[in-house]
């Protein structure tokens, strides 16, 4: 059995994470295929090496001396591998990199996180390094040469039978070093895990799985035992993620499942995320409910507006026009209502509402400002009927306004917006309903 694992910064932050790693490792024999983030917060207050390696770039920009922060990133290699009794290098290899950061480029200096801390564990596990600099391509704009990482990674399975990897760059056909978004480790471990048609993929964090509720709103909410791709894209959406959204992709495209599980507590079941999960009848009937405040929506009210074509065709443009992503579209037989974040339209919010009613001549429009969006996520709600209708009594009970509501084509979700004062509550009255009542 093969298994992809990847190891979120927190994991690698310390030696005595480097241990538990090591463990989780030696525990089972699938696990030959290593990807490692750059080492991260050792306690609340600290700061990840990717954090210091962006703030080095920022005080080289403006001509200020970033020898302190280079040796705060240096001190913690240098710490793991002295604890650990390890041989590879340091202080050789970061006087180098140093000699020559003035005129590195700043995807190079932030991708050294992850490729000290892969070297350091490819020695510990007993593992070769593999620089993701040789692996994973990228095309000149940016974008990742899927068809030909596949191929590099493959050609590296032919000659060998495991190592270690750093996650988040990569580099084009020329040698440069190209950064993924933030949380692109996860990525990494996505395409190796395709490439290899492996098994499993397990992405190991400070969590044990994919938690029901955000815990900062709701006390001790559910681990997610099981859950589709699809719930987990919706829930990622508002917020609710321990796994970067993009790195669902090349593993759906191969039916090959993700287990997000804890490297401080490996004994914990974590959660399974699959294309498909077989029907219990003891699955609950909402998955996970998440949410987001910060924003506005555009009412939009004239007379006979349904007998007009292409009102709504129109009306997005306008939003188009200005680079505006719309995040909702709730409509009435004479009206609808456009909903978006607040921060993308901070500067033309006004513009928009008057090319709104040069376009349509509406008899109305308003700006309702103050909305937080909740969406309630399930694949089972689609076979019990009543759950919207409880779950709005459930918010009118706590004398909760909704403003929207909204249910996507799957019936795997509804979402409501209330006001952003009503928030916290809301999900909290929700969770109690459908989620507590069932524990």
């Amino acid at each position: 059995m093969i298994k992809i694992t990847k190891f979120g910064g927190s994991s690698v932050a310390t030696a005595e994470q480097f241990r538990k790693v090591k463990a989780i490792i030696d525990a089972d024999p699938g696990r030959n295929f290593v990807v490692v983030s750059a080492a991260g917060k050792r306690f609340a207050d600290d700061n990840k090496v990717t954090d210091l390696l962006y703030l080095v770039c920022a005080h080289r920009e403006y001509h200020v001396d970033a020898t302190d922060l280079l040796r705060d990133v240096e001190e913690r290699f240098l710490a793991i591998r002295g604890e650990l009794g390890l041989a590879f290098p340091v202080a050789e290899k970061f006087a180098e990199f140093m000699s020559h950061i003035e005129s590195d480029s700043e995807e190079y200096i932030v991708s050294r996180g992850e490729w000290f801390t892969a070297h350091l564990m490819a020695e510990y596990l007993g593992l070769p390094f593999v620089d993701a600099a040789d692996v994973v391509t990228f095309h000149h704009d940016g974008t990742l040469n899927e068809e030909l990482t596949d191929e590099h990674i493959k050609a590296l399975v032919r000659r060998g039978t495991g190592f270690v990897l750093p996650g988040f760059y990569g580099a084009t056909r020329d040698d440069e070093i190209k950064l993924m978004t933030r949380g692109g480790g996860d990525i990494t471990g996505s395409l190796l895990a395709r490439a290899l048609n492996a098994d499993l993929y397990e992405n190991w964090t400070d969590v044990s799985g994919f938690l029901s509720a955000d815990p900062r709103i709701v006390d001790g909410p559910r681990t997610i035992d099981r859950i589709t791709f699809d719930e987990m894209r919706e829930l990622s959406y508002m917020g609710a993620s321990v796994l970067h959204e993009d790195a669902i992709f090349p593993v759906r495209e191969a039916n090959i499942p993700i287990q997000i599980l804890n490297t401080n507590d490996p004994s914990a079941r974590g959660t399974t995320i699959r294309e498909r999960v077989e029907h219990r009848a003891d699955d609950p009937v909402v998955t996970g409910i998440a949410g987001k405040r910060g924003f506005l929506s555009v009412y939009v009210d004239k007379t006979h507006l349904s007998n007009e074509i292409g009102v709504l065709r129109r009306v997005l443009a306008v939003f188009e026009r200005y680079g505006v992503s719309v995040e909702h579209l709730p409509t009435g037989i004479d009206s609808f209502s456009v909903v978006v974040s607040a921060a993308d339209v901070k500067t033309s919010i006004y513009s928009i509402v008057r090319d709104i009613k040069e376009e349509l001549h509406p008899d109305d429009v308003k700006v309702n400002e103050g909305l937080a969006l909740i969406s309630v996520v399930g694949r089972n709600m689609s076979r019990r009927p009543g759950t919207a209708g409880k779950m709005l009594s459930t918010l009118g009970e706590g004398d909760i306004n909704v403003r929207m509501i909204s249910q996507s084509s799957q019936e795997i979700n509804i979402i409501v917006g209330v006001d952003e004062d009503d928030f916290e509550a809301s999900v909290r009255r929700i969770y109690n309903a459908f989620v507590r009542e069932e524990d």
